[in-house]
């Protein structure tokens, strides 16, 4: 089933509007969702919306509403929501372009696939793309989404094009609170050789698909030990691989025995191939 686009409207570089959707280029990975339950009776633990002194209430008796003071509200329906006109609703205006390395990683946030919205949109939006790619820049612009205006970068990407979500300056902590007690002495180049050496041994190009997801199997199998055990008690073994703790005593001599390591792995892959 094809995803349902997030936003409609159109992208406009000073005098030319491009109508686009934009659908979501990520979903939710595999999960298991627990329930609460309550223990004694085996029965699953529900919530209700009460109003103290009242009780239960229907969900059409619900509103929104702005605490200004402690325990004052101010009530808004959904029609005075609405009322709220932003121009960025529907229209996705690219203010400014930068360098797309000058974004740091921290600001970005969620990915949408931006597709044109009809066959006349088309040769606009392919003259954006291949302007963008050859300039190697990022428009910027922001579009209101979901109940929040955001700020969204919009690059190329391959035939068509990405807009990225982004985050506001006051959303992302500054770094130098976290990284201003780690030391600057300039490391020993023997070591730094070693740790360049073990990097290159184990790059490969990309591909998420190597990746699973190790705990979501591993609950898989704790719940279906539990099933076949009806109740009982179940402790997993702990991985016979798992790395030992401590701190590393002999840095020089762990980056030795890596790479030798991923050396003779690579041997042995090779040999596995050719066999």
């Amino acid at each position: 089933m094809a995803a349902r686009a997030s936003w409609t409207g159109q992208i406009r570089l000073a005098l030319v509007s491009i109508p686009v959707e934009l659908f979501p280029a990520t979903k939710s990975g595999a999960s298991i969702q627990f329930r609460q339950i309550h223990e004694p009776s085996g029965k699953r633990i529900k919530y209700e919306k009460v109003v103290p002194g009242i009780g239960p209430v229907d969900r059409d008796e619900i509103i929104k509403g702005y605490e200004y003071e402690k325990d004052s509200y101010v009530l808004l329906d959904q029609d005075e929501l609405e009322s709220v006109k932003l121009e960025s609703r529907k229209t996705l205006e690219l203010t400014q372009f930068v360098e797309a390395h000058e974004i740091p990683v921290l600001y970005y946030e969620k990915p949408y696939y931006v597709v044109p919205k009809d066959d006349l949109a088309e040769e606009a939006y392919i003259v954006l793309r291949e302007a963008l790619s050859s300039s190697g820049k990022v428009g910027l612009g922001q579009l209101a989404m979901r109940g929040r205006e955001t700020i969204v970068a919009l690059k190329p990407c391959g035939r068509g094009m990405i807009a990225e979500t982004l985050r506001y300056a006051d959303e992302v902590r500054k770094a130098a609170s976290y990284f201003d007690d780690v030391g600057d002495a300039e490391p020993a180049e023997e070591l730094l050789e070693l740790a360049a050496t073990l990097i290159d041994k184990k790059t490969v190009p990309f591909d998420a698909g190597k990746f699973e997801d190790r705990y979501i199997e591993a609950l898989h199998e704790l719940i279906d030990a539990k099933l076949k055990s009806k109740g009982g008690t179940v402790t997993m073994d702990e991985e016979a691989d798992a790395p030992a703790g401590g701190n590393v005593v002999d840095l020089m001599a762990a980056l030795k025995k890596s790479v030798e390591g991923s050396s003779s792995g690579k041997a042995q892959s090779k040999k596995r191939k050719s066999a």
